[in-house]
């Protein structure tokens, strides 16, 4: 039964994640600490899957729909988050060594998880103005804060991504998507290499895979499609819809922590 609900909840939250760039695990992540059938680690790992799996096929489609990338951008970008990857996984690894304690560092996630939310909102919200930076090592340090978060977070991505993107670089809402998908890809691609050279996956139910791969590419093929027919208005108002319902999910659940 476990199954077939993170497979309704990865299909609903990978589309999402697809049109918005945030990556499904923003919605993934604190939806399964809801439900509560897992462990911390097991439900990042499971996020993590779905979303490197997403991006994988939403990127495809873009592609395959005559969306321009430009790679290098792409490239020093993916490359940081490649390196902020690793590292927010080793961060994660160390939080439950320090703490012994799952509700300990789910507090953690759940605290960075709304300020970058709140990051996020205020500034789709108001609209500040970017910097328009172009230096290649821009790019791979912006990469590199990404690919920390989302490891580290275990949501994949996230609604930082497109905002500090946004941010940085200028960049129009609907092409920060795309860059934020390729980062998504490898940090979460690093985040399962480091796993499997580390711990290892016997730690994990991998049955569960079964219902989360076949989802997660199901809602990337929903959400790229989303996302070529809706407009910047549309795409964010998408954005700012999804951050103030995961705002309220991660508020819950960071309440009954203490219950």
């Amino acid at each position: 039964m476990i199954g077939f609900i993170y497979f309704i909840v990865i299909v609903l939250a990978n589309a999402v994640g697809a049109v918005s760039g945030m990556g499904g695990g923003v919605l993934i992540k604190p939806i399964f600490d809801f439900i509560g059938a897992h462990s911390v680690a097991a439900i990042s790992f499971y996020s993590a899957t779905a979303v490197f799996t997403m991006s994988i096929v939403s990127t495809a489609r873009q592609l395959a729909s005559g969306r321009k990338i430009n790679w290098s951008i792409a490239l020093w970008v993916s490359g940081g988050a490649v390196l902020g990857g690793v590292l927010g996984n080793v961060a994660f690894e160390q939080l439950l060594l320090v703490f012994r304690d799952d509700k300990m560092v789910q507090l953690i996630q759940i605290l960075v998880t709304v300020l970058t939310l709140l990051f996020a909102f205020l500034y789709t919200k108001y609209n500040w103005r970017g910097f328009a930076l172009e230096k290649v090592g821009w790019y791979a340090a912006c990469g590199l804060i990404l690919g920390f978060l989302a490891s580290l977070l275990g949501i994949g991505g996230g609604p930082i991504n497109v905002s500090l993107l946004m941010l940085l670089f200028a960049m129009p809402i609907k092409e920060a998507t795309i860059y934020s998908i390729c980062t998504i890809f490898f940090s979460q691609l690093a985040k399962i290499l480091t796993i499997a050279f580390s711990t290892g996956f016997g730690l994990y139910d991998l049955k569960v895979l079964w219902f989360v791969i076949p989802a997660a590419i199901v809602g990337g093929l929903i959400g790229a499609k989303a996302s070529n027919v809706l407009s910047t208005q549309r795409v964010t108002l998408v954005f700012q819809t999804v951050i103030v319902l995961v705002l309220l999910i991660n508020i819950y659940n960071g309440i009954q922590l203490f219950f």
